[in-house]
């Protein structure tokens, strides 16, 4: 258990790390081609990649697991397009910071009685790192970033259920397709006209760097770990994120935002320490249809 806790610690970190590189990159591109563009290009070609790496089958799903996998990619569509919003309004580690809430909000729902103080230690982080007794976050920003917040929530919760109901990553192939899709139907109307080959790539290339590689990450993080203890480790993030705004894009932080990043990786250590989760039952095999788990 403490093996599949380290490993699952370990995957987070990482695709925390992916994540906040990629929003800094992002940053340039927004300029481009606005908010939702960069978002639109990210989700495309992540779907596009994940497709061709992991070539999903129908005979991979059950009907619930399918289900699950087409809300997934819809509710990451939800996310990745409300926080660029976000970002384009706000500091990155801001913006990162209340985005944090939702999966605060999974981990206080599902910690043990004994766990919830780490919760609790990296909600006073992310206070510190907001200061919103300074009064001067921008609403629409906040808006947009706490309804990515609620998304993230419903993300991380449904990457568990598709990573337990469907084997191996096809999963994650069909929810990144279905990402793409949606962000296309929402963006490309408005924002094909300004692409060029330059930006079509740049795209390509910040897709490898989120969504695919982060999410791949965390959809293995997330077979090792309880949704509460990944959720609490989601907590690191506004602290990657205000070190990346610092080193990529010159956003200096203050000394309240300093003391945010030591309560949540204070909290980040402390859920890490005991977040491995029992290993889900085996999928079920029906012999007379051939399908997988339960329908």
């Amino acid at each position: 258990m403490r093996s599949d806790a380290r490993t699952g610690t370990a995957l987070a970190l990482a695709s925390m790390l992916f994540v906040q590189l990629g929003l800094a990159v992002a940053v340039h591109l927004i300029d481009a081609v606005g908010a939702l563009g960069a978002a639109w290009l990210r989700l495309a070609w992540g779907g596009v990649i994940m497709l061709v790496l992991f070539r999903p089958r129908p005979r991979d799903f059950t009907r619930s697991g399918l289900l699950g996998a087409v809300v997934l990619g819809v509710v990451t569509a939800g996310t990745t397009m409300l926080f660029m919003q976000a970002v384009a309004r706000l500091p990155l580690g801001t913006a990162s910071a209340l985005e944090f809430l939702g999966p605060l909000g999974v981990a206080v729902a599902r910690a043990g009685s004994g766990s919830r103080v780490w919760p609790m230690v990296a909600a006073g982080g992310v206070v510190l790192l907001t200061e919103p007794w300074h009064g001067g976050i921008d609403p629409a920003g906040a808006a947009f970033a706490l309804a990515a917040a609620l998304c993230w929530a419903a993300y991380i919760l449904l990457t568990q259920r598709v990573g337990d109901q469907v084997e191996g990553l096809a999963g994650l192939g069909v929810s990144m397709a279905v990402a793409g899709l949606t962000a296309t139907l929402i963006a490309a109307p408005t924002v094909a006209p300004l692409l060029t080959w330059k930006l079509l790539l740049a795209g390509l290339g910040l897709a490898v760097l989120l969504p695919v590689v982060p999410f791949l990450l965390e959809f293995l993080a997330l077979r090792r770990l309880t949704t509460a203890a990944f959720g609490t480790l989601m907590s690191l993030e506004p602290a990657y994120a205000l070190i990346i705004g610092l080193l990529v894009l010159g956003q200096v932080p203050g000394a309240a935002a300093v003391a945010g990043i030591a309560l949540v990786v204070t909290a980040g250590v402390g859920a890490s320490r005991a977040g491995a989760r029992p290993a889900p039952p085996p999928p079920r095999v029906l012999e007379s249809t051939g399908v997988h788990g339960p329908l």
